[in-house]
């Protein structure tokens, strides 16, 4: 009896390990003139995941461009909407709910989902097809303990402008313009520190200062990115191969609106791989319950 509990509890172990390693995953292979670029995509954003295989496998991506080129920030792509002689049944109307993860931020290659921005997307969903890589440059520790109030203030800034617009405040905005008008910086400043904050904490709750972690900062030290994007976008993956071909896109002469002089075009396909290839390659940790 104990012989055969044996050979029972043996051969489940066996097909414990055959089904770990036959368990595989996508990897998204973008080729560009300038090269290849390898991209793995988080489990722990789904949403994000499954829409960007699906536009991939579809063709979707293919002949599309990296529309808006910055250098020492990002470069963007995959505007599948205005590839030449689309239908309109395959154009992409839709958008994604927001999946921003605190464990993936917008370090160098970071793959990230564009979006319009807060003043008519509060919930931040991310474009259909539109995504963005990150280029970036390296931060000093001193540059990123700094950086979180200056965000909270821009946000403060904002949220005031959109409060300012606002029909039931019409009377507000009036007299702001007129002590602007009489450049009356007095009146201006007594207005910011005893009314604003208090009115944008009623109409939008309280705005939190977002601090950067050790591993954020070490990140944004040694390897660089865009840290000002943090808790802002959804990051759902991360190219693990030819960043080089990230740098040779950066660094294109650029015209209008950042689009690149000479267009940069994309073709992408899927590569099947296993999940514990994927971590021994690229340092990617599957969540508990996928492994």
């Amino acid at each position: 009896m104990k012989n055969k509990n044996n050979l029972i509890l043996a051969f489940s172990l066996l097909i414990i390990m055959a089904s770990c390693q036959t368990s595989k995953d996508s990897v998204v292979v973008l080729h560009t003139q300038y090269g290849d670029m390898t991209a793995i995509l988080y489990e722990e954003t789904p949403k994000h995941k499954a829409n960007f295989l699906e536009l991939v496998e579809s063709g979707k991506y293919d002949s599309t461009i990296f529309h808006r080129v910055i250098e020492n920030f990002m470069v963007q792509g995959g505007d599948v909407n205005q590839k030449k002689g689309l239908e309109e049944e395959d154009k992409v109307n839709y958008t994604i709910d927001a999946e921003i993860h605190p464990d993936f931020w917008h370090v160098k290659g970071s793959l990230a989902a564009a979006r319009q921005g807060d003043q008519v997307n509060p919930e931040r969903k991310s474009s259909g097809s539109q995504f963005y890589i990150i280029h970036g440059q390296k931060f000093t520790e001193a540059d990123l303990l700094q950086m979180p109030e200056g965000r909270l203030y821009q946000q403060k800034q904002m949220k005031l402008r959109e409060l300012l617009g606002m029909k039931k405040y019409a009377n507000l905005r009036n007299e702001v313009i007129e002590m602007q008008k009489a450049k009356d910086m007095e009146g201006l400043q007594n207005f910011m520190e005893t009314i604003a904050d208090s009115l944008v904490e009623k109409e939008f709750g309280k705005l939190e200062l977002y601090e950067y972690s050790d591993a954020q900062i070490e990140d944004y030290k040694n390897i660089g990115g865009a840290p000002h994007l943090d808790g802002e976008y959804t990051v759902f993956g991360r190219v693990v191969e030819g960043l080089n071909v990230v740098d040779s896109i950066a660094a294109v002469r650029t015209a209008g609106a950042d689009k690149p002089v000479k267009d940069i075009f994309m073709t992408a396909e899927i590569e099947k791989m296993s999940k514990k290839k994927i971590t021994e390659l690229y340092g990617y940790e599957y969540p508990e319950e996928e492994k």
